[in-house]
């Protein structure tokens, strides 16, 4: 098991956050879902939980095959998980078709995702997340749930730090992007620092991969992967702030619903007739 606790901060307001962040990631997973690759959503409804109160429940299947198809060429991130190129110890190891399995409950600002694979038991990834409206200045807001155990704190800069250049984009560089209806951007070296509003969303990432000679690499590969996707995903919700700024929840959440829809119809057309094959692998390998 490896633990890391990422901090992200964002030029926006905690509540500003929630409606960009859903947005982001409906976009997202639309803009991705091409030829059978990307995301289906089997449910998406509300949830009531006795401690943390109302919410919303989703879960996911995020096909992968194409990444391990060499007929297919690379293209952009698509899963939440895994890099578009995997690592030839990781080619070995996983079917040219499968899915991984997102189920997240939203009560925010206090989030848990998690992840599991189509055919392999012994690996997951659980995702606790909690935002508040400062610059990562707080040490403690996991101490109830983690306070035992050691973990690495991990800054990611949405301004700064360097992203793999074939996922780079001018437009999402929020060193160059400026809002035109919040006059936020071209954020410099330090900003964190010095800008208002600034929130930050705190994330408590647990990898699970016990299967013994390969623990510690898939472990220590998929940390380095979600950072690269927060960092991405992150940046997209800002640059986007301009398409999303001016929706409320109800918006928000009906344009959820359309881009669902949509990517539904692409990717179950091309995944109805392999969804039998994965879970008779998973069996199998099971």
């Amino acid at each position: 098991m490896l633990l890391k606790e990422y901090r992200i901060c964002m030029p926006l307001t905690v509540d500003e956050y929630k409606i960009g962040q859903l947005y982001m990631i409906s976009k997202h997973s639309h803009e991705q879902s091409d030829r059978g690759e990307g995301v289906e959503v089997v449910q998406n409804e509300p949830f009531e939980d006795p401690y943390h109160g109302n919410g919303q429940f989703t879960e996911k299947r995020v096909y992968l095959n194409r990444w391990i198809d060499p007929s297919f060429p690379r293209q952009s991130l698509s899963s939440p998980l895994l890099e578009s190129k995997l690592p030839s110890w990781a080619r070995a190891v996983v079917p040219k078709i499968f899915y991984v399995t997102e189920k997240a409950w939203n009560y925010y600002p206090y989030t848990i995702t998690e992840y599991t694979c189509s055919f392999l038991p012994k690996f997951s990834i659980h995702i606790e997340t909690k935002y508040e409206d400062n610059k990562g200045s707080n040490d403690s807001i996991f101490d109830n749930e983690a306070k035992d155990l050691e973990r690495e704190v991990c800054f990611i800069d949405i301004a700064c730090d360097e992203i793999p250049e074939r996922y780079y984009k001018e437009s999402e560089d929020p060193k160059h992007f400026k809002s035109e209806k919040t006059g936020r951007g071209q954020l410099r070296e330090g900003w964190r620092d010095s800008h208002q509003p600034i929130m930050c969303s705190y994330k408590l990432v647990t990898v699970k991969f016990e299967v013994w000679g390969l623990q510690t690499r898939v472990e220590q590969f998929v940390h380095k992967v979600v950072r690269d996707i927060l960092l991405i995903g992150h940046r997209q919700a800002f640059a986007w702030v301009d398409e999303w700024y001016d929706m409320t929840m109800d918006d928000v959440r009906e344009y959820e619903k359309n881009m669902h829809e949509q990517t539904n119809i692409k990717v179950c057309n091309q995944h109805s007739s392999t969804v039998d094959d994965i879970e008779s692998h998973a069996q199998t390998s099971t």
